[in-house]
């Protein structure tokens, strides 16, 4: 159980409703800044404005699954407020207050690090990645149905990325009967592609690679989908971008070229709110009773 821990919840989608929900439960005190509009109640959550609470009192703080932009601003569905992360707000905190969030940027790193605070990234963990990839995986299958007009079957898709999302989302293709490739730069990805009965090509033969494509599908977080290489993709080439903002694809080249080119990062939280956020809610509460218990035994 979570009895005694004071944990402020600060913005979100509704994948947070589930963390609230589990945290409850556990017998946690949360504090909901962001909610003004959530029409929900919940035992034991109290909404606060962020000006309001006493984060002296704080022993964990939860971020939103995009953490914060890069000026700090922190994204809510359920608030027109504008809600900035600072130093300050940081700082107040007790030492041992840890600050969990999906991801981070340089503006978060750098609030952790001058206030020497410990950020835990959910989603650089294996387990998450790996449940996540499944709501991921139907959302890519969702969005290459509605924006194309023809079968996934018999088409031909190409992954860029070997990851934990890349992975899921070529094996799901080839069952429904692609003819998928995946494209990587490691070897060792080399042979699981070949392993996984898939064709395997090198990133450096991108170029080459996306001549014939109906599909390409991009799990990189880095320009991969330059200019030069869209240039040669066939006119009805449909491109989802799975990596996270701003993603791996020239969108505006795309756009000239006529190519739909879709950016989809967050796709859990928008096609499975509530599996997503069980799956936070899983990971965030044993990270949560672990602390508690380490923090017990150094008493």
């Amino acid at each position: 159980m979570l009895t005694g821990l004071n944990i402020a919840l600060i913005g979100g989608d509704a994948r947070q409703l589930e963390v609230i929900r589990k945290l409850v439960e556990l017998d946690a005190k949360i504090f909901l800044v962001g909610f003004d509009q959530l029409d929900h109640a919940f035992t034991g959550a109290k909404k606060a404005k962020i000006e309001e609470l006493n984060f002296s009192e704080i022993d964990a703080m939860i971020l939103p699954v995009s953490g914060t932009s890069l000026d700090g601003q922190i994204e809510t569905v359920f608030s027109n407020e504008k809600i900035v992360l600072t130093e300050e707000i940081l700082a107040s905190t007790p030492e041992y207050c840890r600050i969990y969030s999906g991801i981070s940027n340089q503006y978060l790193d750098d609030l952790v690090s001058k206030t020497n605070r410990t950020l835990v990234q959910l989603f650089e963990r294996d387990d998450v990645a790996i449940y996540n990839s499944i709501p991921t995986v139907e959302g890519t299958i969702m969005m290459v149905i509605q924006h194309t007009d023809f079968t996934i079957h018999s088409s031909t898709v190409a992954v860029l990325g070997l990851g934990r999302v890349g992975m899921s989302v070529a094996r799901a293709f080839h069952h429904l009967g692609a003819k998928v490739k995946v494209g990587a730069r490691k070897t060792k990805d080399i042979a699981r592609i070949t392993e996984m009965g898939l064709t395997p090509f090198h990133l450096q033969n991108l170029e080459e690679e996306v001549k014939d494509l109906d599909v390409c599908i991009n799990t990189i977080p880095h320009p991969i989908l330059t200019a030069k290489v869209i240039s040669k993709m066939p006119p009805h080439t449909l491109i989802v971008d799975l990596a996270s903002k701003p993603g791996g694809t020239d969108f505006r080249y795309a756009e000239k070229r006529g190519i739909k080119a879709l950016l989809a990062p967050g796709l859990p939280g928008i096609v499975a709110p509530k599996t997503a956020g069980q799956i936070l809610a899983n990971v965030l509460s044993q990270l949560l009773l672990e602390e508690l218990a380490h923090r017990k035994e150094s008493c």
